[in-house]
């Protein structure tokens, strides 16, 4: 029988998720995929995706692929998309789009570049329709300021300043291409590339960035940060709410 790999494009709010890695006894996006995949085709199917998620993190464009032997049955991406949104409702996870690939494509290791955005509602409201898919700061942040600071952060260097103490990656270095803000009304939105990151390295960017923002940091105390190479020198980790995997290149 014919195996085809199958790339997918994938839609969720993770508010109510332990984040996209499948775990005993909690619900996770990838489990609720796969599970749908199976009632549909009655085969026990694993995903890989392009990024691991943390719990209540979001995903406009998130990227994974599998591997399916649906016989000699014609299957359009259209028919397959259709099939696991059906059983996966009323969940909020929806695949966007769905396409053959050749055998050799892999949504972590064929990637290039990850796009990731932040979302900060800064105003003294609470949130109505975004609870949970935001990070509502009260005092007024000045967002031309997180962006000056934030360019300090751009190019090669080591992040163990902006890495988790749990993280797992080999090295803290990475290369960070962009990292913009800007204001939209009462939301600042934060939008970073790279090819990877490290464990909650966005988060505690934005948690430093913040503390530009409220007028008690200056770029060059990010600069300073940075080069301490020590986490505790960073801000905080800012709250998963706020952020979503927004891109995948290939």
């Amino acid at each position: 029988m014919p195996l085809k790999r199958w790339k997918i494009t994938i839609e969720y709010d993770g508010r109510d998720y332990s984040g996209w890695q499948r775990q005993e006894n909690v619900p996770s996006i990838q489990q609720s995929i796969e599970e749908a995949i199976t009632k549909f085709c009655q085969q026990e199917i694993v995903i890989h995706a392009a990024g691991r998620t943390d719990a209540g993190v979001h995903a406009c464009g998130q990227v994974a692929h599998f591997d399916l032997d649906y016989g000699e049955r014609p299957l359009s991406g259209f028919e397959l998309l259709k099939a696991i949104n059906a059983h996966l409702r009323p969940q909020p996870i929806s695949i966007l789009h769905a396409e053959e690939v050749s055998e050799d494509f892999h949504a972590r290791y064929s990637a290039v570049n990850k796009m990731y955005r932040y979302l900060i509602l800064n105003r003294p409201a609470p949130p109505t329709f975004q609870a949970n898919q935001v990070w509502h700061i009260k005092k007024p942040l000045d967002a031309e300021k997180m962006h000056e600071a934030a360019q300090v952060l751009l190019g090669h260097h080591d992040f163990t300043t902006f890495r988790d103490s749990q993280c797992q990656a080999k090295s803290p270095l990475r290369t960070l291409d962009r990292l913009d803000i800007h204001r939209e009304g009462d939301i600042i939105v934060i939008e970073a590339e790279a090819r990877s990151f490290l464990h909650h390295q966005i988060r505690n960017f934005i948690g430093t960035l913040v503390l530009v923002g409220e007028n008690k940091w200056t770029p060059n105390d990010v600069k300073v940060a940075l080069e301490a190479k020590d986490r505790t020198k960073g801000g905080i980790t800012a709250p998963a709410a706020g952020l979503y995997l927004f891109r995948v290149d290939f």
